[in-house]
């Protein structure tokens, strides 16, 4: 999938969810949303870690919840800086069940026309850093690109050059500075 229409697909997805947020009360926070599979579809929500526009790492949502601590803990740091500077730092995805890993995989393999495709964007759920809790995705453009030039002081590394939004906790990067970026992952060993 493309980052512009997986950007698009959470807008309607993050919209759908606000409205049932406010017409049906907290109620539907753990009410599915439809998420689009390839040639079908499967119902993921909040609870899976679908993440609405807007999401701080502040927020009370399983995405940001289900975040390692430490990772957690140098995101509010540098999101509290990034302000400062005034740029602003929001959650686009943090941590996902397996079902919506599996969910994003399928679909990147029917808009990439195969699974090697697919995997230079979207691991599978039992490699990917986002179900273990150890990746987070940062948006707006200007948040990540603020937090790609300053992520070392906190001990945040953007990991794959493709996926410029995609950051993890790499602590000894505060002394050592942040590891090369791999292309893309299928150049990651921990995706193999």
């Amino acid at each position: 999938m493309t980052s512009l229409r997986r950007t698009a697909v959470l807008s309607v997805i993050a919209t759908a969810g606000l409205i049932l947020l406010v017409g049906c009360g907290v109620a539907a926070a753990s009410a599915p949303v439809t998420w689009p599979v390839g040639t079908g579809s499967a119902a993921v929500g909040l609870n899976d870690g679908v993440v609405p526009d807007g999401v701080t790492v502040d927020d009370e949502l399983p995405a940001v919840t289900g975040l390692d601590p430490a990772l957690r803990d140098a995101l509010r740091a540098a999101t509290a800086d990034a302000a400062q500077d005034g740029v602003g730092l929001v959650v686009n995805s943090g941590w996902r069940s397996a079902r919506l890993q599996e969910q994003l995989l399928e679909d990147a393999v029917h808009d990439y026309g195969s699974i090697e495709q697919a995997r230079r964007w979207v691991a599978t759920p039992e490699t990917s850093a986002h179900v273990s809790g150890d990746a987070v995705d940062i948006g707006p453009w200007d948040g990540a690109d603020w937090l790609g030039q300053h992520g070392d002081a906190y001990g945040l590394c953007r990991t794959y050059l493709n996926e410029p939004w995609h950051f993890e906790l790499r602590p000894e990067a505060v002394t050592t500075g942040c590891p090369r970026a791999y292309l893309d992952p299928t150049e990651d060993p921990r995706m193999q």
